[in-house]
């Protein structure tokens, strides 16, 4: 058995928060996008985005679970024939709260809940390898010491030095054991 929702009720009893709900999300297919509290709104979210994955499998048996939750089958037509299509691609993130500051009546917060209708394309992640992105990095080195060079010869004549420093040490500790293997 489910567990019930701790705090206040939208509508006092679970029955009338079932059905502000159900009648809130049979708005939001219609039109869109609606106008209400932030509360509400956040109840919503979860439920619309449930309906419209049913939608998008688009089953019988998907399409008597949303019935049960909107009763306007021309909605529930509009949602399995024209949303779900719309958000065929979309993993999931179907709607969008936007607050929109306070009722002028009862200075409650308010808020507008729209589907989300822009294509998903904008959004890339990227992957680095890590082989591959080590070798790539000695010539970008070279690179930004040859643009630094141009700018300031001084430094960069300095830097060079440093690096034929290092590097001296290490070729003369080579040395020795090439003459131990000789001897």
């Amino acid at each position: 058995m489910p567990k019930p929702t701790k705090g206040a009720r939208l509508g006092g009893s679970p029955a009338h928060e079932r059905l502000i709900l159900a009648n809130l999300a049979t708005d939001l297919f219609r039109h869109g996008k609606i106008r209400t509290t932030v509360a509400k709104a956040k109840r919503l979210r979860p439920l619309a985005e449930r309906l419209i994955t049913k939608a998008k499998k688009g089953d019988i048996h998907n399409r008597r679970q949303v019935l049960t939750v909107v009763r306007d089958k021309g909605v529930v037509h509009h949602l399995f024939t024209e949303l779900a299509v719309t958000f065929a691609e979309r993993p999931g993130g179907y709607t969008r709260i936007t607050k929109i500051g306070p009722r002028k009546g009862d200075n409650a917060p308010m808020a507008v809940i729209e589907l989300v209708t822009e294509p998903l394309g904008g959004v890339t992640t990227r992957r680095t390898e890590a082989p591959a992105a080590a070798p790539a990095a000695a010539p970008a080195e070279e690179e930004t010491k040859a643009e630094a060079a141009e700018e300031a010869p001084e430094a960069a004549a300095a830097e060079e030095t440093k690096a034929e420093a290092a590097e001296a040490p290490a070729e003369g500790a080579e040395a020795p054991e090439a003459k131990k293997d000789e001897a």
